[in-house]
């Protein structure tokens, strides 16, 4: 921001009111800024539209990337909640894109178990499946709590990916019908072999316009720059384009289930 003004670190340092250390201190992260920082700063570059972007980032940078290693010490119920809960009990609106499982919130409790003991033994910490199951399920009750909306894209991949036997998956895809039944719960799935305007790195969730998370395999994500969400809901809207509802998801559904049931699937290994 400094260099697009034309100004030098003193120069700069001289607009605020500061010692022009402070100044390469703040620019090399070996001090963090204040909101009052960011102001100045800003306000000197003549920048000032950027100032709330910047103290969002500031002030959630240290909380952002959360480490599954380091929250698994106590168990994998710490990375899956309980400290969600609360996120999910004020969101009015969830957005959901998820390309290769079914979100959290439509698991049923074998879908669930079978992909959390991969990531128990992944991060090797202590085996606490059934309390982490437990904690996803109690989650699931906002679904039915005053008017919250969930709106959810699915890959059809995401339909082809086993977790857990056959059976697992058939009573998996069975729990989605039946949730895409309830009024407050919009699913679209975007068949393969589709042409389309934008394909995501990863899956991700918006609440309300607050705040994006994603998952990476070792940990995640939260974002809560304003022009960084609006990036996510920009996304969110080109995968929109690309789906399918109503009938058309859930015949996607009906087949998956047709070739399970059929054994068209090859058992994974």
């Amino acid at each position: 921001m400094r260099l697009d003004a034309g100004l030098s670190a003193r120069a700069l340092a001289a607009a605020t009111g500061q010692h022009f250390t402070r100044v390469s201190k703040l620019e090399h992260g070996t001090k963090a800024p204040s909101d009052q920082d960011i102001y100045d700063w800003c306000r000197a570059c003549d920048a000032q539209d950027q100032a709330e972007d910047l103290i969002a980032t500031a002030r959630t940078v240290a909380s952002a990337y959360l480490e599954f290693k380091r929250q698994s010490r106590a168990g994998m119920k710490r990375v899956v909640g309980p400290h969600t809960l609360q996120l999910y009990q004020k969101t009015a609106t969830f957005r959901v894109y998820e390309h290769n499982v079914i979100p959290g919130l439509f698991q049923t409790a074998d879908y669930a178990a079978a992909m959390l003991s991969f990531w128990i033994k992944f991060l090797d910490t202590p085996d606490d499946l059934e309390a982490a199951v437990e904690i996803r399920m109690e989650r699931q009750r906002v679904l039915y709590q005053g008017r919250k909306q969930f709106s959810a894209i699915l890959e059809e991949q995401a339909l082809r990916t086993w977790f857990g036997d056959a059976a697992t998956q058939a009573g998996q895809l069975d729990r989605l019908l039946a949730v895409m039944s309830l009024p407050n719960i919009s699913v679209g799935i975007i068949p393969m072999m589709t042409e389309r305007t934008a394909v995501p790195s990863a899956g991700f969730w918006i609440f309300d316009d607050a705040l994006v998370a994603l998952e990476t395999p070792t940990a995640s994500i939260e974002v809560t720059r304003p022009r960084e969400i609006a990036l996510y809901t920009k996304m969110y809207e080109h995968l929109q384009s690309a789906a399918v509802y109503g009938g058309q998801a859930r015949g996607l559904i009906v087949r998956t289930l047709q070739e399970l049931s059929s054994g068209n699937f090859s058992q994974p290994r």
